[in-house]
């Protein structure tokens, strides 16, 4: 199970690398030859999705995707409309960090019996947007405020509601295109206080503020726009 690799990695302080991929940002045909970079650099994961997709290409996409590499693809819902059982699992997110139902318990029940049908390995995932020095598509489209970057202590709360929950994984992340990486003493004080792997996403852009993140506690790094907009950033950092 891919959980149980998470967990793993975590337990043996291995460090993990995951590639998002927004359909909405990269041409179906040009899928194989971006999957091809991904095989070939440090890359663990793949997670598939966006806070929008503009074109119904999902299925299809994962579909190609599955079929160029033989690591394990997670879906990153940004709705209840993004699942597809030619994944291997996916992220059950909350947006713990929000006051917005919708993306607390309304998109996960709507969700909830289509992925029934799946043979999807679902893993719960307490999401947290952290602010990032500008909105974000996922801020705008959820109606809901990051949690400060200069206020660490809030994070850590919300991170351990999240852990006592139920959710075996934290994703604390700045959103798609974010100015500034999430500060390294908050990923650390969350770190310190759960037991669960956190994984972080957005502004990474360089391989130091990639191995920052390790440093303050990630077991997952994220990079996502960053390798959309320069596919050969993973040969510059690996």
């Amino acid at each position: 199970m891919i959980i149980d690799f998470i967990n793993n990695a975590k337990k043996k302080n291995q460090k993990l690398l995951a590639i998002l991929l927004d359909p909405d940002k990269i041409v179906l045909t040009d899928l194989p030859k971006a999957i091809k970079k991904i095989n070939k650099s440090n890359a663990n994961l793949i997670f598939i999705g966006g806070s929008l997709l503009f074109k119904n290409i999902l299925d299809e996409f994962v579909k190609i995707a599955k079929e160029n590499t033989k690591l394990p693809i997670l879906l990153f819902p940004g709705s209840a409309m993004q699942i597809t059982n030619n994944a291997d699992g996916i992220l059950f997110l909350q947006l713990i960090s929000g006051r917005n139902p919708e993306y607390l318990i309304s998109n996960q029940v709507i969700a909830a019996p289509l992925l029934k049908q799946t043979n999807l390995e679902v893993i719960s995932t307490g999401y947290m947007l952290i602010e990032s020095g500008r909105e974000t598509t996922a801020s705008y489209i959820s109606n809901t405020k990051p949690i400060p970057a200069h206020k660490p202590e809030i994070a850590m709360a919300t991170a351990i509601a999240g852990e006592y929950i139920g959710n075996k994984l934290i994703y604390m992340d700045g959103g798609s295109g974010a100015l500034n990486p999430i500060p390294n003493n908050v990923i650390n004080k969350v770190a310190h206080n759960i037991d669960i792997p956190i994984i972080i996403g957005g502004g990474l852009k360089t391989k130091e503020a990639i191995q920052n993140a390790y440093n303050a506690g990630a077991t997952v790094v994220v990079v996502g726009t960053a390798f959309e907009n320069d596919e050969k950033l993973l040969e510059k950092l690996f």
